[in-house]
């Protein structure tokens, strides 16, 4: 080659260069352009779905709280042990009917005394004060009771052992029921509210039932006072 040759290819040369230079730099003018593009596109996608998600949750209903709902008290008191039978057990009423042990162990029923008339004193606690004199009292007059055709029971929620030990520590001669389980004392209606000294307690209403040879309920004494209280029912029964 000659030596002009050489020089004219190497003035051109540069030129070559020169536009390779502006060809890369336009590529990556370009690329720089369209990743600013793509990534001002990608945040507003973020924002957009950002205020999306707040509108939604700011949509989202609060939780309601709970209605509070208060029943209304009943103005009706409760019913008291015992009333209710109390209330049903009424003079010309069938006499309820009732199989229980007695002082001694051996059972009892109403059958046992069908046609013949009957006594029942219901007491609050063998070998207390006020049933003691009762309890002597039936049995003073439990001759005069034979007489006139009638029977004598004495019933109390107090077990055989304790009924056995008052029959015999005061020379008891009527029979002495025990009810632990208060199924006769609720059928007759005397368990119930009881008061004394201000203090409220359930137990045994003094009370004393008089039955007629038919079965049926003669009298009725709620409330016993114990004075002269057996001679009563004995001139009662004398007059059935």
């Amino acid at each position: 080659m000659s030596t002009k040759s050489r020089k004219k290819s190497s003035k051109s040369s540069p030129g070559k260069t020169s536009g390779g230079h502006s060809s890369a730099a336009a590529n990556t003018k370009g690329g720089t352009s369209r990743r600013s593009a793509a990534t001002k596109s990608a945040k507003k996608s973020i924002k957009k779905a950002s205020s999306g998600l707040s509108h939604k949750a700011a949509a989202k209903p609060l939780k309601s709280e709970a209605v509070k709902t208060t029943t209304p008290k009943s103005t009706t008191p409760p019913s008291k042990p015992g009333m209710a039978d109390s209330l049903a057990l009424a003079q010309g009423a069938k006499a309820p009917g009732f199989r229980l042990p007695r002082d001694g162990g051996s059972i009892v029923s109403l059958s046992d005394f069908a046609g013949q008339k009957l006594v029942i004193f219901f007491y609050p606690k063998a070998n207390t004060p006020g049933c003691t004199k009762e309890a002597i009292d039936f049995t003073r007059l439990s001759g005069d009771f034979a007489e006139s055709g009638t029977a004598v029971l004495g019933v109390s929620a107090d077990p055989e052992k304790a009924q056995a030990a008052f029959r015999d520590k005061h020379k008891l001669s009527v029979p002495l029921i025990s009810d632990e389980k208060h199924e006769m004392l609720g059928a007759y209606g005397v368990w119930g509210e009881k008061s004394l000294y201000g203090r409220t307690f359930l137990g045994i209403v003094r009370t004393t039932v008089l039955i007629d040879a038919s079965g049926r309920i003669a009298r009725i004494w709620r409330n016993v006072r114990v004075d002269g209280h057996a001679d009563a029912v004995l001139e009662a029964a004398r007059t059935l």
